[in-house]
C-alpha cells in the first residue's frame, strides 16, 4: 500500500485510528528509509476523519439492563504488538483480582455469546492498546453499555467534539494503571449512582457508532443518528480549517520554508 500513499494523502481519510501511520513497516523493511513511513502531514488530525470500527455484539438497550455482578471485564488476546506491552503488563496485574474477568479469546462464532454474557454483567470493561490505540471491543463495550476503562496516555476517538466520552467513559493514565491495586481501587470507587448515570448517557449514543440503517439489505437512507451521517457532519466540519490550511499554503513566499500543517492540496 506504501507505493499510493503520495496520492491518497491529499484526500480526507477515513481511519478507524492513527495507530500505526507513523511507523516503518517492520514486514517490508528493517532500515529507517523514510519511503516506507507516512508522514504526520500525511494523515492529520486537522483534515482526517476517526471512524468508529463495526461493533460485533448486538446492542443492548437501557431497558434490557439487568443487575450486574462482575466489575471488570476483558477479553481479547494477552500478546500484541507495538502498544500491547502496557495490555501484557495490565493482564498479570488483574488476572487474579477478585471481582475481575480476564479471558482469552475473541468475539467471533465461538466466542461471541461468550462476549456479550460477560460485557452485559460486568460494571465495567477495560480498552488497552493492542497493536493499535482503539479496537472494535470499545464499540462492543459500549453496545453493551459496559462503561469503558480507557487505559492511555494519548487515544484519538471518532466523532469527539460532537461526543463526550467523559459522560459515560472512564479514562486512566497508564503509570496509574500500571500500579497494583490501584484501577480496580478506582472502579469500586464509583457509586451505583454514577455508573447508573454513566449507562443511560451511553445509551442515547450507542446508534452514533452504528453502522446499520434499519432497512433490509442496508438499501436505503442513512439513519440520520448514526454512524454514516456522523461521518459526513465530521467530514464538513473538517473543509473550513482545510481550506485555511490550503490558503496558508499558497500564500507562503517562495523560496521560505514553513513546517506543513497537513498534507492538504
Amino acid at each position: 500500500m506504501w507505493h499510493v500513499k503520495d496520492e491518497i494523502a491529499p484526500a480526507v481519510l477515513l481511519v478507524v485510528d492513527f495507530g500505526g501511520w507513523y511507523r516503518l513497516d517492520s514486514k517490508t523493511s528493517n532500515d529507517s528509509s523514510s519511503d516506507l513511513t507516512i508522514h504526520h502531514t500525511q494523515v492529520s488530525l486537522l483534515k482526517d476523519v476517526i471512524v468508529p470500527y463495526t461493533h460485533l455484539l448486538p446492542t443492548l438497550h437501557i431497558s434490557e439492563n439487568k443487575k450486574r455482578h462482575t466489575l471488570l471485564y476483558f477479553k481479547g488476546a494477552k500478546h500484541r504488538h507495538r502498544t500491547g506491552l502496557v495490555r501484557e503488563k495490565l493482564w498479570d496485574l488483574l488476572v487474579n483480582e477478585d471481582g475481575v474477568i480476564i479471558e482469552e479469546g475473541f468475539p467471533n462464532a465461538t466466542g461471541k455469546e461468550q462476549s456479550i454474557n460477560g460485557m452485559r454483567s460486568s460494571e465495567f470493561c477495560l480498552h488497552p492498546a493492542g497493536d493499535t490505540p482503539t479496537s472494535c471491543r470499545l464499540f462492543d463495550a459500549i453496545q453493551s453499555l459496559c462503561i469503558p476503562v480507557i487505559v492511555s496516555d494519548s487515544v484519538e476517538l471518532p466523532f469527539e467534539g460532537m461526543v463526550d466520552y467523559l459522560e459515560f467513559s472512564v479514562f486512566v493514565s497508564v503509570s496509574d494503571a500500571m500500579k497494583p491495586d490501584w484501577l480496580v481501587s478506582h472502579l469500586r470507587s464509583y457509586s451505583d449512582e454514577q455508573k447508573d448515570r454513566f449507562r443511560k448517557n451511553m445509551a442515547k449514543v450507542q446508534q452514533i457508532f452504528q453502522y446499520e440503517n434499519g432497512h433490509p439489505g442496508g438499501i436505503g437512507p442513512a439513519n440520520l443518528d448514526g454512524a454514516v451521517n456522523y461521518i459526513w457532519k465530521k467530514v464538513y466540519q473538517k473543509l473550513p480549517i482545510i481550506k485555511e490550511a490550503v490558503t496558508r499554503e499558497r500564500r507562503k513566499p517562495s523560496g521560505v520554508s514553513v513546517p506543513l500543517r497537513c498534507h492538504c492540496t
